[in-house]
C-alpha cells in the first residue's frame, strides 16, 4: 500500500478499504477475549486484582512494544513489522487454551500484549498512509468504525460462545482470525513511504522512538483510558454481582454508538478544530462514570454504554486526539507517531486496570468507578492547560 498525495481528496481507495477490513478482524479477535478473559481467570480461582493484573500486564506490554514497532514501520517498512506481530498474537492466544494455569495465563498475556502492540501500532500506520491529510480527522473517524463494529459484535458474541461452548473453542476462533489476517498480509504489498523534505529538515528526531509533537495530546489519553481500563476489565464483573445477565449487551450499545460518533466528530474536527469534540466529549464520559457508580439494572448499563460511547464520549475524544497526534506528522514519522499516542493509549488502559482492580478489590466495583471520574476531571483540566500553553495543540489541525 502506498502513501496519497495530500492533495488528492479521494478517502475510499481500495488500499483504505482493504486495511480497514484487516483491522476489523484483528479488533474482533481482540475484542470476543476482552469480557471473556476476567471470567476465564476467575473460574480459575483468580481475584480482583488477578483480572486487573491480566488486563495491565497486557498493556505494559504493548507499551513497551509499541515505540521499538514504530521506529521498526518508519526504518524498514510496514509489511514485516506487521507480520510478526500478527504472528505473535496468533501463537499467545493459542496458549491461552493449552495452559489454564493463572501464572501461564499471565506470561502468555504479557507475550500477546507485544503482539498485540506491534500489529496494532502498524495497522494503524498503514492506514495514516493512505488517508489524504486534508480528510485525516474523516479518514481516521472512518477507519475506526472497523473497531467500533467489532465492538459491537464481539465481546456479545465470546460471552455468548461461552455459555455454550468451550474457552478452549473460543481461543481457537480468536487466533484462526488472526492467522487469516496474517495470510492476507503476506499475500499482499506494501510500499515503503518515500522521504519528503518536511522529514528531512526534521533529522534529529528521525531515529527517536517517540515523536515529540504527538506527547502532549498522548497524556489526554492516558487519563482517558484509565477509565477504559476500569470498564473493560470489570463491567462483566459488576453486573455479575448486581444480578444482571446479558452484559454483552452494553458493548454493543456501546459500539453502536461509537459506529454513529466517529466519522461525525471526525469531520467536525476537520472543519472547526478539536475542541468543539474534546470538551463535550469529556464532560460526557464523567456522567458516564457517574452513571456507572448508582448503575443497578440493565437499562442504566446500557444507558451508559450510550453516553461512554457516543461522539460525546470516548468516541469522539479518543478519535479526535489521535488524529491531533497524527495528521500532520512527516510520513516517515507516523510510525513513531502512532507509537506514542498508542503508548498513552495502552498505559492508560494498563494503569487503569491495575489501580482500579486494587481499590474495586478494597471499595467494591460501585466506589471504584465514583473514583475513577476524577481521571476525567484530570483529562479535561491537561487538555485546557495544554492548550493554553501552546495554541497548535487545539489549532494546528484545523
Amino acid at each position: 500500500m502506498h502513501e496519497k498525495s495530500n492533495n488528492n481528496i479521494q478517502l475510499w481507495t481500495k488500499n483504505f478499504i482493504i486495511i480497514t477490513l484487516l483491522n476489523f478482524l484483528i479488533f474482533f479477535s481482540f475484542q470476543m477475549l476482552q469480557p471473556t478473559l476476567p471470567i476465564y481467570v476467575k473460574e480459575l480461582g483468580g481475584t480482583d486484582s488477578v483480572v486487573g493484573l491480566v488486563t495491565g500486564i497486557f498493556t505494559v506490554s504493548a507499551l513497551i512494544a509499541r515505540p521499538f514497532a514504530g521506529k521498526t514501520l518508519d526504518k524498514i517498512g510496514r509489511k514485516p513489522v506487521f507480520i510478526i506481530g500478527l504472528a505473535i498474537f496468533a501463537a499467545s492466544v493459542l496458549a491461552y487454551s493449552w495452559l489454564p494455569i493463572i501464572g501461564l495465563i499471565l506470561f502468555f498475556r504479557l507475550i500477546h500484549g507485544f503482539g498485540w502492540g506491534i500489529s496494532n501500532t502498524a495497522v494503524n500506520t498503514i492506514a495514516s498512509d493512505n488517508i489524504p491529510k486534508t480528510r485525516f480527522g474523516e479518514g481516521m473517524g472512518y477507519f475506526s468504525l472497523a473497531s467500533s463494529l467489532a465492538m459491537a459484535i464481539a465481546p456479545a458474541v465470546g460471552l455468548s460462545y461461552i455459555t455454550k461452548y468451550s474457552f478452549s473453542n473460543l481461543f481457537l476462533i480468536a487466533s484462526a482470525l488472526i492467522i487469516t489476517v496474517l495470510l492476507l498480509v503476506a499475500f499482499s504489498e506494501y510500499t515503503k513511504p518515500k522521504k519528503t523534505s518536511e522529514a528531512t529538515a526534521k533529522t534529529s528526531t528521525k531515529d527517536s522512538l517517540y515523536e515529540k509533537s504527538s506527547i502532549r495530546p498522548s497524556i489526554v489519553i492516558f487519563f482517558v483510558c484509565t477509565t477504559y481500563g476500569a470498564v473493560v476489565s470489570f463491567i462483566s464483573l459488576y453486573a455479575t454481582e448486581k444480578g444482571i445477565e446479558n452484559i454483552g449487551l452494553f458493548f454493543t450499545v456501546y459500539a453502536v454508538s461509537l459506529l454513529v460518533s466517529r466519522p461525525v466528530f471526525g469531520h467536525i474536527n476537520d472543519r472547526f478544530g478539536p475542541d468543539f469534540s474534546v470538551i463535550p466529549g469529556l464532560i460526557m464520559l464523567f456522567i458516564a462514570m457517574l452513571l456507572l457508580w448508582q448503575a443497578s439494572v440493565l437499562i442504566m448499563f446500557l444507558l451508559v454504554g450510550c453516553i461512554y460511547g457516543i461522539g460525546l464520549g470516548f468516541g469522539a475524544v479518543q478519535a479526535t486526539i489521535q488524529t491531533m497526534a497524527v495528521a500532520h506528522v512527516p510520513t516517515q514519522r507516523r510510525g513513531a507517531a502512532n507509537a506514542t499516542f498508542f503508548t498513552g493509549f495502552d498505559s492508560g488502559i494498563g494503569f487503569g486496570s491495575i489501580i482500579f482492580g486494587m481499590i474495586a478489590s478494597a471499595l467494591g466495583y460501585s466506589n471504584m468507578y465514583m473514583l475513577a471520574s476524577a481521571a476525567i476531571v484530570i483529562a479535561f483540566i491537561l487538555y485546557v492547560l495544554l492548550a493554553k500553553k501552546s495554541k497548535s495543540f487545539t489549532t494546528d489541525i484545523k
